[in-house]
């Protein structure tokens, strides 16, 4: 594989980690929410739509369509009813629930499907490429990092364009003062989280189509979704997609002198930022 070639598929790999990485910086960049079952919700879209696709018989990317709202609800309802309760100036209990939700997520997919690996068949896609110049480039990785890119897009015009928009910004200024002008803070947060978890499910698609997956994966996704949102800046959703691209790269690199390296390589480009820019390359930025 040439240095061009490694890049290129880093790249694209980075593509996948910003769309981890996208619903996280949302929630934080809004209510300074550090969700840690982050990583198991994306397990647990993944799964739904790999039960769609096996139940119903339906393509991917329409079971994920179908996913997408059902996640929206189960995020709107955990932040509404659960999450909201313990968000205040002590971060340590929603640190504590988050972490028992990803518990019992975890065991609770075990429980219904099982500790084997399993993966979303989406046909000849898999497989499918397209040529320019003298690479090769894997149809789905591409997919993914346009689908990111998109992600982020909608995000920002959401943020910036919108009423809704308007009403994340002033909740995360000031959320009193957001209260007085009759903004209801416990509704935009459970709206925050239900749009987060629709970009979830759009990362579980291409997680679930691209690699195997199983009930314990989520920390791992966590991991570098975390690494992402922290390279990129706190609540910087460009950034974000940024420290997705410098993770990728970063492993693409490693595999490329050692196959073993890989994931190495990405937390070793992670410390590398940390030490140069603490707060992240964009920190307090969000486009």
């Amino acid at each position: 594989m040439s240095f061009i070639d490694t890049i290129v598929q880093g790249v694209l790999l980075g593509g996948l980690y910003a769309l981890f990485a996208a619903g996280l910086s949302l929630v934080f960049g809004i209510m300074r929410l550090v969700n840690l079952a982050h990583g198991d919700l994306i397990v647990l879209a993944a799964f739904l739509i790999l039960l769609l696709t096996s139940a119903l018989g339906l393509n991917p990317f329409l079971a994920a369509l179908i996913a997408a709202p059902l996640m929206f609800l189960a995020g709107w309802g955990l932040q509404y009813f659960v999450l909201n309760r313990t968000l205040g100036k002590d971060v340590l209990p929603p640190l504590l629930v988050t972490f028992g939700i990803s518990i019992v997520l975890q065991n609770g997919l075990l429980e219904a499907f099982s500790a084997d690996s399993r993966r979303v068949s989406i046909g000849a896609l898999e497989s499918a490429s397209i040529g320019v110049g003298s690479l090769n480039i894997g149809l789905m990785p591409l997919m993914t990092f346009l689908s990111a890119l998109a992600v982020i897009f909608g995000l920002n015009q959401l943020i910036y364009r919108t009423a809704l928009g308007r009403a994340f910004r002033a909740t995360s200024d000031d959320i009193v003062t957001a209260g007085l002008m009759g903004i209801r803070p416990q509704r935009v947060f459970a709206m925050a989280t239900g749009l987060a978890m629709v970009v979830v499910t759009i990362a579980a698609l291409y997680l679930g189509t691209r690699a195997n997956f199983d009930p314990t994966s989520g920390p791992s996704r966590l991991i570098y979704a975390f690494e992402a949102v922290i390279i990129g800046g706190l609540g910087s959703l460009w950034g974000t997609l940024a420290g997705g691209v410098i993770l990728g790269v970063a492993q693409a690199l490693g595999a490329a002198v050692n196959p073993e390296w890989q994931i190495l390589a990405g937390h070793l480009a992670f410390l590398a930022v940390l030490v140069i820019k603490p707060r992240g390359l964009f920190p307090r930025a969000v486009d």
